[in-house]
């Protein structure tokens, strides 16, 4: 997604090497979490039917939301996890992962709330056929699963902007430092709405099947009249198979921006997706990693083999993403430590990347070489022993090799929490930096290093708010006006004015669109902040 990372009204404090010692966004400052669980951000259909109607049904999309217990800030940069699962409800998805109570999930979550950061555990929209034999079926039904990841997303961060403009921000987040991260197929989800701009992004060969229309033109997997627009939230017609309904809108009228994009094991659904102006990308990737390509590579269902479509991983992302300089944040921030060491001891000098090298091994089942893709994961051993997995049920193989905790350790090498722990060390240990300097997070929320005035203590007011064409903006007699900045959500400087010297100014809408907007008024004793809305 273009310009979503442009700190203009921020100051580096990051060019020399950053120190993390005790340091809030940086390290562990909290000793505990609290979790509100269950939040429904907004609904929507899934292609998942109500057994016995053969329909859809509207379904909550929900998360869980981690914060620092105790914690005094009420403007926190905000993360969006989206976990693992193969865009399949556990544990038709074939693995012991696949739900929000994943334990990389969880552990990632609490470490970064006990950071300082509030994180959402998001949940998102599933299903796909990975099993059909025809290819363009895997193909239309994976993008399309992909799709709503994209518009679950993007509804989940309009959400909280929502709660920040018209419910006095519940939460404690900063608007404008916003990261998603996602890990497996929630690397997909992250990337793409890191990435995605248009509808016509996904109108290319490989995501055009046969001619389902009749008229001789191969028509796209992905219908917009029909699956919705990219950021869900235009209502669309109906679902020609059965007459359901597929998209509905959920916090229309926000933006969808976000600042940071992380990766854990996913891929870009096509690298033309990137582009100049897109936020910056951390990605940590085993290189041989079975499923997911680490450069460029044919995507395959996990569970049986069978070919997708090609797909680029993480080293392809992020050699693009230092050409293109969006990785440029990093490298400026001349970050010096032992996991930016070991990264770039395998990167080529691609900042944000950090490569996982794991070795083979051989498959017990058949002898074969086994390969490693997401030496995070962990899982609970004595429970999926016992459920028996429905693929080798099926060729007749006993409990005691065909189960869940087998199939599944056979991709994951000494499969225990110590060592999955210590790969969260590492992702921990590299991202903590880098978000600091992406989000430049040594500042606040919407000013630079000016002296934050109280807004009564200036009798600073704004009406009115919401606003259609103008707002004035007043204060005390002995706090004159001298300058005055107006930003978007994601930080973006859309007006200034900075010979005012007075104690009122009324500021015109032109043609900002609806939304809401953070004035910064400058005065000689500091500055005031204040939440601006446009109808």
């Amino acid at each position: 997604m273009k310009k979503s990372f442009t700190p203009i009204f921020f100051t580096l404090m990051l060019c020399s090497a950053i120190t993390v010692q005790g340091q809030r966004y940086l390290t562990q400052v909290f000793t505990n979490v609290d979790v509100q669980t269950n939040v429904v951000y907004g609904f929507n259909f899934t292609v998942l039917t109500v057994p016995g109607t053969g329909h859809t049904a509207k379904q909550p999309l929900v998360m869980d939301i981690y914060t620092p217990s105790g914690d005094t800030e009420t403007e926190r940069p905000l993360i969006l996890y989206f976990r693992t699962g193969n865009f399949l409800p556990n544990p038709n998805n074939g693995s012991t992962t696949g739900t929000r109570y994943d334990s990389i999930a969880v552990e990632m979550c609490t470490r970064l709330a006990k950071m300082g950061y509030v994180v959402a555990n998001v949940d998102y929209r599933l299903g796909w056929n990975p099993i059909s034999t025809d290819i363009n079926v895997r193909i239309s039904t994976l993008i399309n699963a992909a799709y709503r990841g994209v518009q679950d997303s993007r509804a989940c961060i309009r959400y909280f902007r929502k709660t920040v403009a018209e419910q006095s921000n519940p939460f404690g987040i900063c608007p404008n430092k916003i990261t998603v991260m996602g890990e497996g197929t929630g690397g997909y989800i992250s990337l793409a709405t890191s990435t995605l701009d248009q509808y016509l992004d996904i109108v290319i060969p490989k995501f055009i099947g046969p001619d389902i229309n009749g008229d001789g033109i191969p028509d796209p997997f992905v219908i917009e009249p029909i699956n919705g627009d990219l950021n869900g939230e235009t209502i669309v017609g109906l679902n020609p198979l059965n007459g359901d309904t597929l998209a509905i809108p959920n916090n229309a009228g926000y933006s969808s921006e976000v600042n940071l994009c992380v990766n854990m094991g996913g891929a870009l659904g096509d690298i033309s997706w990137l582009d100049a102006g897109d936020p910056p990308f951390i990605s940590f990737h085993v290189p041989n990693d079975p499923n997911a390509p680490y450069d460029s590579g044919i995507l395959i269902v996990p569970t049986t083999g069978d070919l997708i479509v090609e797909v680029q991983g993480s080293y392809a992302v992020s050699k693009k993403a230092n050409e293109l300089g969006n990785n440029q944040v990093f490298i400026d921030a001349n970050i010096q430590d032992g996991f930016t060491t070991a990264a770039n001891n395998f990167n080529d000098g691609y900042e944000g990347l950090f490569p996982f090298n794991r070795p083979t091994w051989t498959n017990p089942l058949n002898g074969q070489p086994a390969y490693e893709g997401s030496p995070w994961a962990w899982w609970d051993a004595a429970y999926w022993s016992q459920i028996p997995h429905p693929t080798c049920v099926q060729l007749g193989l006993p409990i005691s090799i065909c189960n869940f905790h087998v199939l599944n350790w056979i991709g994951q090498q000494d499969m225990s929490a110590t060592k999955g722990r210590i790969y969260a060390d590492s992702i921990i240990g590299y991202f903590a930096p880098r978000a600091y300097a992406a989000l430049n997070l040594g500042n606040t929320c919407v000013s630079g290093t000016e002296d934050i005035l109280n807004k009564d203590e200036v009798n600073f007011t704004v009406v009115p708010n919401p606003a259609t064409e103008s707002v004035r903006l007043e204060t005390a007699a002995k706090f004159p006006i001298r300058s005055i900045y107006l930003y978007d959500q994601i930080g973006r400087l859309v007006k200034v004015d900075t010979q005012v010297d007075s104690n009122h100014f009324t500021m015109e809408r032109n043609s900002l669109p609806s939304g809401t907007y953070f004035v910064k008024v400058v005065l000689d004793q500091g500055i005031v902040s204040q939440q601006v809305m446009f109808r």
